[in-house]
């Protein structure tokens, strides 16, 4: 059974990949935000029970299910609102965007800090023209790629995951690969 503590450190080593990962897929900070709490709640609340090697993946196919569930309830209320711009508050907390406020700072090693401000907007746009490559992927190459090279999980973990087998998960990280390779060369990134 996992302690406290045990699912308290596993939750803040994961917050931030996590986070990233639901913003790929549903191309909303606040959206995202919603999906990562909603499913490190879940966790907590029906999981906490478990082995601490089980934790992972649990949190994984959870964070996979609270994504789909997104969808299904955008899919649900653009059927019942033709319109949600009549329903828009002018909330001032409405510009808040949490990309630009986390504070990585504690992240960047030496080099980092003394790289010159050309190597770091080289480094930044390139960044850019990956996450956006990334977002383009169908959905299902998006989820394995995340899975296999973002979270380091293996085949059968993402297979589990993604409620697939793990020829599948490769053939999705093959041509989500294939896919991003070939657009970042087609825009002069060098791979």
């Amino acid at each position: 059974m996992a302690t406290p503590q045990e699912l308290s450190d596993f939750l803040k080593s994961v917050e931030r990949r996590a986070f990233k990962r639901a913003v790929y897929h549903v191309r909303d900070d606040e959206a995202a935000l919603d999906i990562v709490q909603d499913s490190m709640m879940k966790l907590v609340e029906h999981y906490s029970h478990k082995e601490p090697t089980e934790i992972p993946m649990l949190f994984q196919r959870i964070l996979t299910n609270s994504t789909l569930d997104w969808f299904r309830r955008q899919k649900t209320r653009n059927a019942i609102f033709s319109n949600l711009g009549d329903f828009h508050s002018d909330d001032s907390e409405a510009d808040f965007d949490l990309l630009e406020n986390l504070d990585l700072s504690h992240l960047s090693d030496l080099k980092e800090q003394s790289e010159s401000t050309e190597t770091a907007l080289e480094r930044s746009q390139t960044l850019h023209m990956i996450e956006k490559e990334i977002q383009a992927l169908p959905a299902r190459q998006r989820e394995a790629f995340l899975m296999r090279y973002w979270e380091e999980l293996d085949v059968a973990e993402t297979a589990a995951a993604m409620g697939c087998s793990e020829g599948s998960v490769k053939t999705h990280c093959s041509r989500a690969v294939s896919a991003l390779s070939k657009a970042l060369k087609l825009k002069g990134v060098r791979i």
